[in-house]
């Protein structure tokens, strides 16, 4: 039970090491998005996952040592899916700030979200996988989020996968440098059960 209390711990910290509060707001933003809708693609899972109550299997490994796994039968989604509601780029501010790349092969549709030289936001870049059919529901979604300053530097990289438009597996891999301590490498998964 210590090891299981431990990885939560750890996912709970990785979820947390974000320059800002998100997750699912109450209020309705008015605003068409202008890059895709992760807000909305995210808030979607979390009902749906809410609504069926599915056991996750966590994957832990820090510092390069041994991948610890176990099973967790109750999942809060909106916070377990919180550092994907860090990815959102449709802020007001954040309007034109990324350069957006699309490319169809055959029916898949590729998304390519790159921040601009010069805009400060900790979302270096993002990509969407989805069916060219039903754009609106990724298949994959990964993102790269950086931050950096004298004291500190974060980089993470983040992964979805869906099946059919359900959750399949989310992964977090990350690196935290704090001035005057050893740099601390993790990775953190988890796959839907049921």
């Amino acid at each position: 039970m210590h090891k299981a209390c431990w990885l939560l711990g750890l996912l709970a910290l990785v979820s947390a090491c974000g320059s800002e509060a998100v997750g699912p707001a109450p209020a309705k933003e008015t605003r068409k998005p202008m890059y895709f809708d992760i807000k909305g693609f995210l808030d979607a899972q979390t009902q749906e996952l809410t609504r069926r109550n599915p056991a996750v299997e966590k994957r832990v490994e820090l510092r390069g040592g041994q991948m610890e796994t176990t099973r967790v039968p109750e999942v809060d989604w909106s916070k377990e899916l919180q550092i994907f509601y860090q990815t959102d780029i449709n802020k007001p501010a954040l309007r034109g700030a990324y350069a957006v790349d699309s490319a169809a092969k055959g029916d898949t549709l590729l998304r390519t979200y790159s921040r601009k030289t010069g805009i400060d936001n900790s979302v270096e870049r993002i990509t969407v996988l989805s069916a060219v059919a039903t754009p609106a529901v990724a298949r994959e979604i990964t993102a790269t989020l950086t931050q950096d300053n004298p004291l500190f530097f974060s980089q993470k990289r983040v992964v979805m996968h869906t099946t059919d438009g359900h959750l399949l597996d989310y992964q977090v891999k990350g690196v935290q440098k704090l001035v005057l301590f050893d740099t601390l490498r993790y990775s953190a998964a988890g796959r839907v059960l049921n």
